[in-house]
C-alpha cells in the first residue's frame, strides 16, 4: 500500500508522488491531493499507481462530471477546476520549451468535440481505459463530445443485436465491427456517421444500418484491411452527401471521414486568429496544409496562400475548401522537406506529432523572414527550435490555445522572425 500527497505534474500530466526514494506517476490525481495506491505498474520505465483511492482533495479539484471519470482514457484532467487547467497548461509548456506565454481557454469545455471514434469491442463500447490498451470503458455519456452521445451508441447497439455482426475482438483481433466515428458540425448542426468494419456490409446490413441512423447528414462504411487498432478504413457513402460542412467564423470547411480537421471548433477560431496575428506580408506558404485549414482563413484575410501537403486527399480537400470559400488559395502535393521555398512573406508550419525535423533546414536555409509555428506537441518545437530553427530565427511571441479541455494537452502558436 502507497499513501502520500501529490506533490506536482509530470510533463504529461500525471500526479507525481515521492515516498521511499521513488517517484510513483499516478492518474487522475493533481497537486495537493492525498491518495493511497494499491499496487503499482512499471509502463514505459516509470511506476504508475493502481487502484487509486482519493483520501484528501486538492484545492484545485471539482467534482468531475462525467460519470467515466478516472478509468476513461479521454480526460486526465476533468477533476481539475478549468481556470487550474489553464494555469498548468501554462506552466508545463514554459516548463519544457522555456517559453512563457499567455494562454486562451476554450469558448466550450463540454459538448466542444466535433469528433469521435468510439472502438466497438466484445467488452464494451467507447473509449480505452486509461493505461490498459486491453481494456475498454463501455461508454453510455461523453460529456466532451456530444449531448447525443448516448443516441449514437443506442442506435450501434441496437443495429449489432439485429444484424448479428460481431464486434471486434481485442485479445484475438477477430470480428466485424471494429469501430463508430462520428462528426459534427457543431456551428452547422451537420452529423457524418462512419461504421470500421472487417467486412463489407450485405444487402440487409445496409438497410439496417440506414434506419438506424437515419438522422445522419451522411453515412459511410468504411472497410478495414488490417487488424490495426485505429479507426481507419476505405470509405463507401451509404447515404446522404459525401461531406458535411463546419462554419468557423466566416469560412466554411468540407469534411469528409479521411479528413483531419481540428477537433474543437470552438477554440479553432482563437487559433486561426492566433496564427492570422503573426502572419506578415503578402505571399503566404502553408507547408503541412492538410486540408487547408489555416491556408483558406489566411486566404479570407486577403493573404495569397500556396499549399504544400504530401497526402493527394487532403489537398484535394483544401483545393475544394478554397473553391467554396472564393479565395485566393492554391494547394498541390509535395513533401514539405523538399518544397522549393521563394519569395514568401510568412510561412506557416503545422507539422506533424513528430516535428519539422529535416524541413527545419530548409527553413534556415531559405530567406523566409518569418515562419509561424503551430504545434500540438511542445517537446517537438523544442527539439525543432534547439536543433535548427536557432540558428536563423528567434521567437518573437507566442500564444497558447487550449484544444483540448480535460487533459493536459495545449495547442501552441509561435512566432519566429529571422535574425538580424
Amino acid at each position: 500500500m502507497i499513501q502520500g500527497r501529490i506533490t506536482s505534474l509530470s510533463d504529461d500530466g500525471l500526479g507525481i508522488l515521492e515516498t521511499g526514494g521513488k517517484l510513483i506517476y499516478v492518474p487522475f490525481s493533481y497537486p495537493g491531493d492525498e491518495v493511497k495506491a494499491g499496487k503499482t505498474k512499471r509502463r514505459f520505465g516509470r511506476l504508475l499507481a493502481k487502484d487509486l483511492e482519493l483520501i484528501e482533495p486538492s484545492p484545485l479539484r471539482e467534482r468531475a462530471r462525467c460519470s467515466h471519470f478516472g478509468r476513461c482514457g479521454g480526460c486526465l484532467w476533468q477533476g481539475l477546476k478549468y481556470r487550474e487547467q489553464l494555469r498548468l497548461k501554462g506552466e508545463l509548456f514554459e516548463r519544457i520549451t522555456g517559453v512563457s506565454a499567455p494562454i486562451k481557454g476554450s469558448l466550450k469545455i463540454w459538448d466542444f468535440r466535433n469528433v469521435s471514434n468510439f472502438i466497438v469491442t466484445t467488452d464494451g463500447i467507447g473509449l480505452k481505459e486509461y493505461g490498459n490498451p486491453l481494456s475498454v470503458v463501455d461508454l453510455y455519456e461523453c460529456p466532451v463530445f456530444s449531448k447525443k452521445t448516448r443516441e449514437y451508441l443506442n442506435a450501434l447497439r441496437s443495429f449489432l443485436r439485429e444484424s448479428g455482426l460481431r464486434p471486434w475482438d481485442l485479445k484475438k483481433k477477430a470480428g466485424d465491427i471494429h469501430y463508430l466515428q462520428v462528426r459534427e458540425g457543431k456551428f452547422t448542426g451537420d452529423v457524418m456517421v462512419n461504421l470500421i468494419a472487417h467486412k463489407k456490409p450485405s444487402k440487409e446490413a445496409a438497410e439496417a444500418f440506414r434506419d438506424y441512423f437515419s438522422f445522419t447528414d451522411s453515412l459511410y462504411w468504411s472497410l478495414k484491411a488490417n487488424e490495426r487498432d485505429d479507426p481507419r478504413g476505405e470509405p463507401e457513402l451509404l447515404d446522404g452527401g459525401p461531406f458535411i460542412r463546419e462554419r468557423i467564423g466566416d469560412v466554411t470547411y468540407l469534411i469528409h471521414p479521411n479528413s483531419f480537421f481540428q477537433t474543437n471548433s470552438y477554440a479553432l477560431e482563437l487559433l486561426l486568429r492566433a496564427v492570422e496575428g503573426f502572419t506578415d506580408g503578402e505571399k503566404v506558404l502553408d507547408l503541412y496544409s492538410g486540408v487547408g485549414t489555416f491556408g483558406v482563413w489566411l486566404a479570407r484575410k486577403g493573404f495569397a496562400v500556396e499549399g504544400v501537403e504530401l497526402n493527394p486527399f487532403a489537398v484535394k480537400m483544401a483545393n475544394r475548401n478554397a473553391e467554396l470559400n472564393g479565395v485566393d488559395a492554391v494547394f498541390k502535393v509535395g513533401r514539405a522537406e523538399e518544397t522549393s521555398i521563394g519569395d514568401y512573406d510568412t510561412v506557416v508550419v503545422d507539422p506533424p506529432r513528430k516535428g519539422l525535423r529535416e524541413a527545419g533546414e530548409l527553413l534556415v536555409r531559405s530567406g523566409v523572414e518569418r515562419v509561424v509555428y503551430v504545434s500540438c506537441n511542445p517537446r517537438a518545437f523544442k527539439l525543432d527550435y534547439e536543433n535548427h530553427l536557432k540558428k536563423a530565427y528567434q521567437v518573437e511571441g507566442t500564444v497558447l490555445v487550449d484544444m483540448f479541455p480535460h487533459t493536459p494537452h495545449v495547442e501552441a502558436v509561435v512566432e519566429l522572425v529571422r535574425k538580424g
